[in-house]
Order: C-alpha cells, then sequence, then structure tokens
C-alpha cells in the first residue's frame, strides 16, 4: 500500500461501532497511535495506545481532524464544546446519520472545512463505501485530505447532491444487512432441497463470497456475467427465470431500499 497522509492529529468524538470499525482499520493501516485520541465519556479503552479521555481538551493540536460518531442526538451537547476549541485549521468529518452539512456549519461556523460521510461496516476490513460531501466553502486541500484519509476503508465516493445521503444509506449502509440476509435465506434454501444444514451455510457463504469477488475484478457487469454463466436451457437459467420472472427480484430489491430511505428521511424529520 503507498504511504498514507494521515492527519497531523485526529480526535474522536465517540467511538462506537462505526468509528470502531473504521480506527481499527487505520491503525492495521499505519497510523501512529500517538496521533489519536478517543472522547469517551466513559473512559473505555479502545486500542492498545490510544489515548481515552473523558472530558474536553482546553484545545486541540494544530492540524487536527475531528471525527463526529457520536449518536446524532447529540450534536448540540457537542458543538457547544468543541466548537470553541476548533482553530483555523480544524477540518471535521462527520459520519451523524441525519445531520446536514447546514446543520453542521451553523454548528461549527469557524470551520471551513467540514465533510459528511456515510460508511458502512466493511470498511473495518478495507471493503467498505463511503460516501463524501461538503461545499464550495471546503476547500481542495481538505476535500484531498479527507479522500485520502477514507481511501484506506475501501471505496470513496463523492456526491454531487446532499440529498442522496439517505438512498446511498439504503444501499451501501443497509445494504450488508441486506445481503447476510439473502446469504442465510441461500442457506436455507439448500437446506431445503436437502443439503445438511452445516454444508449448505458453508456453501452459500464460500458462494457469495467467491462470486462478489470474481465480479468486482471482471471487465464485465454483474447482469452480464450471470447471463454468462446460465447457459440456455440449463440449470442457472430455470433458477434465473424465477428470479427474473416480472422482474421480482429487481421489485423486492426496490421496495426494500425505498423502505429504508423513507425511515431515514422520517427520522431526520424527527418522526
Amino acid at each position: 500500500m503507498a504511504a498514507i497522509a494521515w492527519p497531523d492529529h485526529l480526535f474522536l468524538v465517540g467511538c462506537g461501532n462505526m468509528a470502531g470499525q473504521m480506527l481499527g482499520r487505520w491503525l492495521d493501516c499505519g497510523l501512529d497511535t500517538a496521533r489519536v485520541t478517543v472522547l469517551r465519556p466513559s473512559g473505555r479503552a479502545v486500542a492498545a495506545g490510544v489515548s481515552v479521555v473523558t472530558d474536553w481538551p482546553a484545545s486541540l493540536p494544530a492540524g487536527t481532524t475531528v471525527l463526529l460518531g457520536m449518536k446524532p442526538y447529540q450534536i448540540e451537547d457537542v458543538a457547544g464544546r468543541l466548537a470553541p476549541i476548533c482553530a483555523a485549521d480544524t477540518r471535521i468529518v462527520s459520519i451523524l446519520a441525519g445531520t446536514t452539512l447546514a446543520t453542521l456549519r451553523g454548528h461549527f461556523p469557524s470551520v471551513a472545512g467540514i465533510v459528511r460521510a456515510m460508511p458502512n461496516l466493511p470498511v473495518g476490513l478495507g471493503e467498505g463505501v463511503t460516501a463524501l460531501f461538503t461545499d464550495d466553502r471546503t476547500g481542495p486541500d481538505t476535500r484531498a485530505a479527507v479522500e485520502a484519509l477514507i481511501r484506506p476503508l475501501g471505496l470513496a465516493e463523492w456526491i454531487a447532491d446532499e440529498g442522496l445521503f439517505n438512498s446511498i444509506t439504503a444501499l451501501s449502509g443497509c445494504g450488508p444487512a441486506f445481503l447476510f440476509r439473502f446469504v442465510d435465506a441461500l442457506a436455507r434454501a439448500g437446506e431445503a432441497i436437502g443439503i445438511p444444514a452445516d454444508q449448505a451455510a458453508r456453501m452459500a457463504l464460500a458462494t457469495v463470497q467467491g462470486s462478489a469477488n470474481m465480479a468486482a475484478r471482471a471487465s464485465v457487469s454483474p447482469a452480464t456475467l450471470a447471463d454468462q454463466v446460465a447457459s440456455p436451457g440449463g440449470m442457472t437459467r430455470e433458477g434465473l427465470n424465477v428470479l427474473d420472472a416480472e422482474d421480482r427480484l429487481l421489485t423486492l430489491l426496490t421496495d426494500t431500499l425505498t423502505a429504508a430511505r423513507d425511515r431515514g428521511e422520517a427520522m431526520a424529520r424527527g418522526a
């Protein structure tokens, strides 16, 4: 892996499941623990060598990148303590679902470099997806620095329309859970047609893992790969006919993503 230009200092506000996955990956990629501070009221350790504090510092080191990783409803309390210690060169990366850039700018008016990020759990393996959004007030240096920080986590995608965040969350943020459910269903379907349950589970997982890797490396689309596997009149084609009939698989997944997206929008409205 190419050398990574790490922030001079990384200050995590909260270190729950997602932020913890991100931090773990960064440490695995060589981030010096001396560059990291985690604010965690419980004081629980997060990783060997990483400083954990239970109260706000009087100031932040020069060149600090702040990762907002607490619960979204805590933003007002956090901003009240964080905003006064932000310097001109402070950068803020927010993974707070439903918290718009306008809201963040309202809380941190003196910080020019603010980026919204929406990662998913495989970032801990370096195989995640992170959507990024900012505005013209964030300069190119900050954009480049944030992208460099996110790149070790997997795919980093800048989006032009902040309104797509809930849709992207439905696809890539919620997507791992939907895929886990598919793997489980594939295994249970194998058991239903006579394969021992333990073997069906192993085979289903390995099949999905290998096929995903193949699709990622292929020069053609997954749709084309499916057709290449399916010989006319063969077993695969017969199965695909079931999935493709009346676009039932597409309809199911569209309904699934729509439900997740709509719930995200309702949560953002406080419903």
